[in-house]
C-alpha cells in the first residue's frame, strides 16, 4: 500500500450539505458550547477560507430549522469542524438544540461559506470581538498564526464570560488586549484606530450595535470603507416587503408573491421543489436565477459583487425592487 493510500480522503460532498458526528463538546463559560463535528467514517473534510460559518439543521421533519455558526478554525485541511453556540433563552429554539447535542448525534451541515474572509494583501489585521464575537475572529487569529502574517486583537467580554480566551492568549500573545467595560474599551479602540500603520484591515464582530459603533468610530477617523469588514449572525428581522410578481420563463407561470409571503414559500406552493437549509438568507442553497427585474437583496450570503450583478438571489428572504421579476424557472 502506497503512502497516499495511508492519508485520510477529503469529504466528497465539497458543494452540498452533508451530515456530520458530534465528536467532542466543552463548555467555554456557563453560556456557550464548544461542539467539534466530524465524518463518522474518517474523511477529512472541505478546507475553508478563515472567517467561514457553517449551517447546522436541527428539528424533526415536520420542522426542520437551521442557524449558521462561524467555524474557529483556520480551515487549513481541517479533519473537524468546531463552532461554539450561545445559549439565547428566548431565541427561536436553535441555540439550545445546540446545547443539547451529545458526543455520537450526527447534524446535517452545509458547506462552509465566507463573507468575511482575511485580505491576502492587508499589512496587518485588527481583529475587534465582543462576546460570541470572538469565534470568526478567532479563526482569522488561527490563519494569522499559521501562516506568520500580523495581526492584534481587541476582546471584550464580562468577566468570567469569555470564550476561547486561552487559545486567543496563546496564538496572539501581547497583541491581545482583553477589555472588560465600555470605558476601557473605548478607550483602547480610540487608540489603537488612530495609531495603526497604512495597510490595516480591521475585522469586527459582535452584536450589531456594538459593530455599529466600531464601525462609525473608525470612518469617523478616516479610515477607508474598503479596509472595514463585519461579520453578521444573521440577515436580522425583515419587514414583510412589497407584493410582486415572479415570472417564471421555463414554467410559463406568472406567480403572485403577496407582502409577507417568501418567494420560496410561494414557489413550493407552485409545486416548485427549491434546495434549501436556513430560510433565513445565510447558507446559500436557494439561490434562482434572475432573467430580468432588480431583485431586493436582503441575504448576507452573495457577495457585494453577485448582488450588483442581480444574475442570482437568495429566494427565502430577498424580494423584488421591480412590479415584475423574471426567474430561469
Amino acid at each position: 500500500m502506497t503512502a497516499e493510500a495511508l492519508e485520510p480522503m477529503v469529504h466528497p460532498a465539497v458543494e452540498a450539505g452533508f451530515e456530520l458526528a458530534v465528536t467532542g463538546r466543552h463548555l467555554q463559560t456557563d453560556s456557550i458550547v464548544s461542539i467539534t463535528l466530524s465524518d463518522p467514517s474518517g474523511m477529512r473534510l472541505p478546507s475553508y477560507v478563515a472567517g467561514s460559518h457553517l449551517v447546522v439543521q436541527y428539528g424533526d421533519c415536520a420542522n426542520l430549522r437551521a442557524n449558521a455558526y462561524s467555524l474557529t478554525g483556520s480551515g487549513n485541511d481541517p479533519a473537524e469542524y468546531t463552532i461554539s453556540v450561545l445559549l439565547v433563552e428566548d431565541g427561536a429554539g436553535g441555540s439550545l438544540a445546540m446545547h443539547q447535542l451529545a458526543v455520537g448525534d450526527r447534524v446535517r451541515v452545509s458547506r462552509p461559506r465566507s463573507n468575511f474572509a482575511p485580505t491576502a494583501n492587508a499589512k496587518h489585521s485588527l481583529l475587534i470581538a465582543a462576546g460570541i464575537g470572538i469565534t470568526p475572529v478567532l479563526s482569522h487569529a488561527r490563519y494569522a498564526a499559521e501562516w506568520g502574517t500580523s495581526a492584534s486583537m481587541i476582546y471584550v467580554y464580562r468577566h468570567g464570560q469569555g470564550a476561547h480566551v486561552d487559545e486567543a492568549r496563546d496564538l496572539l500573545g501581547e497583541a491581545l488586549t482583553e477589555c472588560h467595560d465600555r470605558n476601557s474599551f473605548q478607550k483602547v479602540l480610540t487608540e489603537q484606530l488612530i495609531t495603526q500603520h497604512l495597510g490595516t484591515h480591521l475585522y469586527v464582530c459582535g452584536p450589531a450595535d456594538f459593530m455599529d459603533s466600531v464601525l462609525e468610530q473608525a470612518r469617523d477617523l478616516g479610515w477607508p470603507e474598503g479596509l472595514l469588514h463585519l461579520e453578521h449572525f444573521g440577515a436580522g428581522e425583515l419587514d414583510a416587503g412589497e407584493p410582486f410578481a415572479a415570472i417564471l420563463t421555463r414554467s410559463g407561470v406568472r406567480l403572485e408573491v403577496p407582502a409577507g409571503v417568501s418567494l420560496l414559500e410561494a414557489l413550493e406552493r407552485q409545486g416548485k421543489q427549491i434546495p434549501n437549509m436556513c430560510r433565513k438568507g445565510i447558507c446559500g442553497e436557494c439561490t434562482v436565477p434572475v432573467l430580468r427585474g432588480t431583485p431586493h437583496h436582503r441575504d448576507i450570503y452573495l457577495s457585494d459583487e453577485e448582488k450588483e450583478e442581480n444574475a442570482l438571489m437568495m429566494c427565502c428572504v430577498s424580494r423584488s425592487v421591480d412590479q415584475e421579476l423574471e426567474l430561469d424557472l
